[in-house]
């Protein structure tokens, strides 16, 4: 049996101002901090081990990993950067607030920009200041890889390639991995493992900070997954993610 281990970055500073963030690159507030060190103690407390760690190429989630192995005394674990693992692109939702936009065009809207399968929300013109197609760290990209929006399906595509060329082979070969990375690549992931539609993908929100486990058999088909520490909590966090994008 092998072990995958999940965790969505800590509380960031547009977490705390309930505003769309997508590839935008904030920082974690001092709970997500305190979330991301309290994923590393838990880890730490259950006798895990890593071999690598993944994450994206947004500080929120490479922070929340940092955060999290210095807890576990594992700073010297290697660590892979791939923008794959980057969260959805929010399009021209980037920067404003949930509530406000829930206000504007109704719950409903806001709900199906930001849970959604297949509807994205409204592009950013190309050369809106709030893209990334002139990031350096985007610069061996083309264009065209540089999101102007996505919704889920397309979150799913850049991410699946990540794990059927990178992180399937590395868990086969033995190497026991974390990832840390954001709400929905983590999406993106159950929804393939766990062959989630696309209907019931959109009641599915993952908390802050709360390591998710998954046991995968040889063909790496889950047996089970679950959260670590208690489980009520990490109800409670899921719950107030969903709430979020309510006027």
């Amino acid at each position: 049996m092998y072990k995958l281990v999940l965790i969505r970055h800590g509380e960031s500073t547009w977490n705390l101002e309930n505003r769309f963030t997508g590839w935008t690159d904030v920082p974690l507030t001092d709970t997500g901090v305190a979330q991301a060190r309290q994923a590393g103690k838990l880890l730490k407390e259950g006798g895990w081990e890593f071999d690598v760690a993944y994450t994206s190429v947004l500080k929120r989630a490479i922070w929340t990993l940092w955060h999290c192995l210095d807890e576990m005394d594992r700073t010297w674990l290697p660590v892979v950067k791939d923008w794959r693992l980057n969260e959805r692109h929010y399009g021209a939702l980037q920067g404003l607030n949930k509530a406000d936009m829930a206000k504007q065009y109704g719950d409903e809207q806001v709900l199906i920009w930001r849970r959604s399968y297949d509807t994205p929300p409204p592009a950013l013109d190309a050369n809106d200041p709030r893209g990334q197609r002139q990031d350096p760290r985007y610069a061996k990209l083309d264009a065209e890889q540089v999101p102007l929006t996505e919704c889920l399906k397309d979150t799913v595509a850049r991410v699946l390639p990540a794990w059927n060329e990178v992180l399937a082979p590395a868990i086969k070969s033995g190497q026991r991995i974390v990832i840390a990375a954001h709400g929905n690549s983590i999406r993106a992931l159950v929804k393939y493992l766990d062959g989630i539609s696309d209907t019931d993908i959109v009641g599915l929100n993952i908390p802050n900070g709360i390591p998710m486990v998954y046991e995968l058999d040889a063909e790496l088909k889950p047996i089970r997954r679950y959260y670590l520490g208690d489980a009520e909590a990490a109800a409670k966090a899921a719950a107030a993610v969903a709430n979020q994008g309510k006027a």
